[in-house]
């Protein structure tokens, strides 16, 4: 389905920088990332090429506080983040979903047609290129309508494999986490919590 929108190694427990007891930051692969939550459901957050793990404190909050288990990695190599997932996995949560910006969009692209049974859904903001080989796991692009590549989020949610995927095309310029700086920030965390939600395993 294409849906097209105009608005819309062991935990090392170190102080959280918003002082929330939740907040851990761990080593993933000999890689700092930053890990919420203790839900049986599983996240893993890749930021964009001008951010870092941290930027992701409000949404990784958020969906920890909607009951997953969060890891935003600071390394946004695809095999960093496939260690993220199997750090979750080893721990009992079977299920993951890959959630990426920009550069780190375009790396869980590339983990995802690698190994298309890795990710339960993803969700992407503002990817770069389309990649051939997913799977048929749920997929939500978001894009803003003004900035260049807002048409490969189009052309993923056509093309990829998968009656559940969907596209949304936000008004302005704002590429990747930088919507989240502007008045779509609540309508984007919504469909992220709501896609996340509806399709967590039962």
């Amino acid at each position: 389905m294409l849906a097209l929108a105009s608005c819309g190694g062991a935990p090392e427990t170190t102080s959280s920088p918003t002082g929330d007891s939740s907040g851990q930051t761990i080593s993933v692969a000999g890689s700092p990332a930053l890990r919420r939550g203790e839900g049986d459901y599983g996240v893993v957050l890749a930021h964009g090429a001008a951010f870092d793990a941290a930027s992701w404190e409000e949404q990784a909050v958020a969906i920890a506080n909607q009951g997953a288990s969060v890891i935003a990695v600071e390394d946004i190599d695809p095999d960093a983040i496939r260690n993220a997932v199997e750090k979750l996995q080893g721990e009992g949560v079977a299920d993951v979903a890959l959630v990426g910006a920009s550069a780190g969009a375009d790396a869980i692209l590339d983990l995802a047609s690698q190994d298309p049974s890795l990710a339960d859904q993803l969700i992407l903001l503002s990817p770069n290129a389309t990649v051939d080989g997913l799977g048929e796991e749920p997929k939500l692009f978001v894009a803003s309508e003004d900035e260049p590549v807002a048409n490969v989020s189009t052309e993923l949610a056509s093309s990829s494999p998968g009656e559940e995927n969907e596209v949304t095309i936000l008004p302005g310029s704002a590429h990747a986490q930088n919507i989240f700086a502007t008045d779509q920030a609540g309508p984007v965390l919504d469909a992220m919590l709501q896609r996340l939600k509806r399709f967590a395993a039962p």
